[in-house]
Parts: C-alpha cells; sequence; structure tokens
C-alpha cells in the first residue's frame, strides 16, 4: 500500500468529494492563492477554479455564517478555520445556529457543513495559536466531532463528513500534517462514532486521539519493559462516542487510562472517566487516570511549551500507579 502525507491524504478525500459532486466547495482564508498556510489546499484552486477553492476576508464570523447559509441552501461547504483558536470569534454562529437549526426547523432542513479546523500546539506558536479546543464541542448537541490520528483516517473521516448531512467539526493537529502512513488507493470511508483498538492487550486500556495516540503507542511500548499489556483505543470520533468498544476493552483489563493534548481540566478524558464510573465501576481494579495539558496558557517559549504539555513519561507514569 503506498503511503502519503496526513495532509495529502486530506487532499485527495477533497478532490475526490469535490470531483464527485459540484456542490461542494472549499472557503476560508488563504487557501486559494497560498494554498493553505500548512499546504494542505495545493493543487486543489488548480484542479477545481477559484469558485469552489474560495479565499474569504478576515471574518470568521463571515465565514462560518456564508458556510451555513450555503449548506441550507444545497450545497455541501467544506469552511477552513485557519487556526482552531480562531473558532473563538465564530461561537454563535458554530453554537446557536449550525448545530441548532436542524433540530428547531423539525428535520426540514439539513447542514450538511464540515468545519476543519487545525489544533495543538506547534513550533512556539503561543498562546492563541496553539490549543486544543475540541472538548467544548462535545457539550453541543447537533454536531458531531471528528478528530484522525493517521493520515488513513484523514482521508476516510474527512469523506465521510462531507457526506454527512448534519455539521462536523473536523479537528487536524498541525504537528500531523506531515506525517506519513500508509492509505489505500480504493475509495474507501472512516464511519464517524467507531473507535479503532489499534493495539490489542490484556492489562489497562489506554485511550487517545490525534497527536497524543502516537504518544500512546509510544507508551504502550514502553510498558512492555515492564511486564505490562496496553490496549491501545484510538477515538477517531468523540462526538458520538464508541461506548461499545470503549467498555468492551476495559471489561477486559479492568484498568484505563485516557490521554490527551488538550489541558486535562473538563476535557474528553473527564466524559469518558465519567461515563465508565456510571456504567462500568464493578469491572473497574484501580482508579481511573487522565493525562493532558497542565491548566495554564500554552507559552511562546521553546523550552517552556513541553513542559506544560503531555509527554509518553506522564502516561507511562499513570498506568504505572493504577497498574
Amino acid at each position: 500500500m503506498r503511503e502519503i502525507t496526513f495532509s495529502q491524504a486530506t487532499m485527495e478525500a477533497m478532490a475526490e468529494e469535490m470531483a464527485r459532486d459540484e456542490r461542494v466547495f472549499l472557503m476560508g482564508e488563504d487557501i486559494a492563492r497560498q494554498g493553505g498556510i500548512f499546504g494542505q489546499f495545493k493543487s486543489l484552486p488548480q484542479q477545481f477554479g477559484f469558485d469552489r477553492v474560495r479565499d474569504t476576508p478576515i471574518s470568521e464570523t463571515a465565514i462560518v455564517g456564508a458556510g451555513v447559509g450555503a449548506a441550507l441552501a444545497g450545497m455541501r461547504p467544506v469552511v477552513d478555520m485557519h487556526f482552531v483558536d480562531f473558532i473563538t470569534v465564530a461561537m454563535d454562529e458554530v453554537v446557536n445556529q449550525m448545530a441548532k437549526i436542524r433540530y428547531m426547523f423539525g428535520g426540514q432542513c439539513t447542514v450538511p457543513v464540515v468545519l476543519r479546523a487545525p489544533d495543538g500546539a506547534a513550533r512556539s506558536a503561543a498562546a492563541q495559536h496553539s490549543q486544543s479546543l475540541e472538548s467544548w464541542f462535545v457539550h453541543v448537541p447537533g454536531l458531531k466531532v471528528v478528530i484522525p490520528s493517521n493520515p488513513a483516517d484523514a482521508k476516510g473521516l474527512l469523506k465521510a463528513a462531507i457526506r454527512d448531512d448534519n455539521p462536523v467539526l473536523y479537528f487536524e493537529n498541525k504537528d500531523l500534517f506531515g506525517k506519513k502512513g500508509p492509505v489505500p488507493e480504493d475509495e474507501f470511508f472512516t464511519p464517524i462514532g467507531k473507535a479503532k483498538v489499534v493495539q490489542e492487550g490484556t492489562d489497562v486500556t489506554i485511550v487517545s486521539y490525534s497527536i497524543m495516540l502516537h504518544k500512546a503507542l509510544d507508551a504502550a511500548e514502553q510498558l512492555k519493559a515492564d511486564g505490562i499489556s496496553a490496549e491501545v483505543i484510538d477515538l477517531r470520533t468523540i462526538v458520538p462516542i464508541d461506548k461499545e468498544t470503549l467498555f468492551e476493552s476495559v471489561k477486559k483489563t479492568k484498568h484505563l487510562v485516557i490521554a490527551h493534548e488538550a489541558t486535562k481540566n473538563g476535557g474528553v478524558g473527564s466524559e469518558l472517566a465519567a461515563i465508565v464510573a456510571e456504567e462500568l465501576i464493578d469491572y473497574l481494579d484501580g482508579p481511573i487516570r487522565r493525562v493532558g495539558a497542565d491548566f495554564v496558557p500554552i507559552p511562546f517559549s521553546p523550552a517552556l511549551e513541553p513542559l506544560m504539555l503531555p509527554q509518553v513519561e506522564d502516561i507511562v507514569g499513570a498506568v504505572k500507579e493504577i497498574c
């Protein structure tokens, strides 16, 4: 199987869906003339023209609002947020409009809009360009939230999101854009709402997603030296949560660690821990451990940034505490 980068995989997904359906178009800042600040849209303007790959003014409110309007009018827009941090400017459009319109109109309309949001700390981008905000949207009914960790799922989840009739937030970690991995050449989809066991184990379940999934796998490898067999689950979708895969694993291992780059306070790990505590407490042989970033703004300093972000050794330490 050929290997391509995460960025190339998302470009393939966009190109295939735009070629298949003329209603699919792309809009955002610096995507047509520049190809995106991370190069994730290069070649698309040449293939589909500047009507379907549109540069926009610097106004997240206008960008998301126009995307929602286009979706209601029968188009299938993909809206790029530049950095996830800028989604804060468009929270009314995301939370009060995009998420609720289908419900408020009794299902008479659909809102097939995909919001692409590059997230995560990378290259000392400082406090306003480095956040992981996915847990905010776990709290908003009406949204689906996907968050791939590898090129194959980057392509499969993006294609699935574009074909979904509901609004989908698609988080893509900036440090993953250059990461290579195997991607099938035939058409395929990664189902929304289905997690994947990427490594089987018997002693502890480590649940993660996005960039932290790779640190979880590194931690599992280190734990082998201490005779601890870790099962690693890639959530891939955080709304809706695949409880079946999670529960099956926890029932087997009886220990749970959840790791994500986002702040530990109020993160996805908190919700997963609560779900397991409510429904599977009798299966656990130890406390649940969460691993996440410190509760501070992300520093610009190249020396300080990695100190507040969760690392492999933090996951290893959490596992050893409970096993």
